[in-house]
């Protein structure tokens, strides 16, 4: 009886480690500050926008002088190392000793955004030794708006550590995701336009099939209803000639000629000596 018992346990046991192992792989997220119910949904949108640049990795190395040599690790709302569990969104690596420091935990996130940028801050990151009074670190990432690439040019700007409080470390990067979206809405006229166009076409090419393949017409005649734009043409024409000519067609001849009152009054005069006396 304990044999059935026994393996039921383990089975227990198994499903309860493969739980675990499933949540703990399973990689984590920004987590904006303050209460889930607290969140915006402009913060909501924005995370949701930067989605695409969440499985991918971003380094830069900075190097002055013999005192600093560092590598920077950063990714998108999600670890640098998922097996720490440490929430480091941006991780510093010092390359002389080997020795990692984390600027900004994704768990403690600020998100907001611009017309053509998108402002992400990673916060809670490790204290300050000897500089900022010893706060956190902080990680502000610039990203840019810059259509056709996903994510590229990212570096380092500054770090700014010689003030008392509000220390930070500022990153910029190109990407399409904080560019607005492109307005593709057509004005009214420009749908007019269009559509009276496509009609011309379908008449057109419709009435050219159907003379052709069904009235068997031949030459000009393929066009359709030749004869009605045939005539139109024509009264278009005429009435442009009305219109537009600035002098009657008939126009008077530009010679006098002689009248009939001149012909009568010198017909009698020449005609009295015929008279009879």
């Amino acid at each position: 009886m304990s044999s059935p018992c026994h393996t039921s346990a383990v089975l227990v046991v198994f499903m309860a480690l493969a739980v675990v192992g499933a949540e703990q792989s399973k990689e984590r997220s920004c987590d904006v500050i303050g209460d889930e119910s607290s969140e915006s949904q402009m913060e909501r949108a924005l995370l949701k926008k930067l989605e695409p640049l969440s499985p991918m990795r971003f380094n830069v190395t900075v190097e002055k002088g013999k005192t600093e040599n560092y590598i920077y690790h950063f990714r998108v709302c999600r670890e640098v190392n998922s097996t720490l569990h440490d929430f480091g969104g941006l991780v510093q690596t010092d390359r002389q000793n080997g020795k990692t420091t984390v600027i900004g935990r994704i768990n403690e996130t600020q998100v907001f955004n611009g017309s053509d940028w998108i402002m992400l801050i990673y916060k809670g990151g490790d204290s300050y030794g000897r500089h900022c009074s010893g706060e956190k670190r902080r990680a502000v990432i610039m990203i840019s708006c810059k259509r056709g690439v996903t994510a590229s040019s990212f570096s380092i700007i500054s770090e700014e550590r010689e003030k008392e409080q509000e220390c930070f470390y500022l990153f910029e990067m190109d990407s399409s995701v904080a560019c607005p979206a492109e307005d593709s809405h057509l004005s009214v006229g420009s749908i007019l336009l269009i559509t009276f166009a496509s009609l011309i076409a379908v008449y057109i090419i419709g009435g050219f099939l159907y003379q052709r393949l069904v009235v068997g017409a031949k030459g000009m005649e393929q066009f359709p209803h030749f004869a009605f734009w045939q005539d139109l043409g024509n009264l278009v024409a005429d009435g442009c000639d009305f219109v537009c000519r600035s002098k009657p067609r008939n126009a008077p001849a530009t010679y006098r000629g002689v009248g009939d009152d001149q012909l009568g009054e010198e017909s009698e005069e020449r005609d009295d000596h015929l008279l009879p006396m």
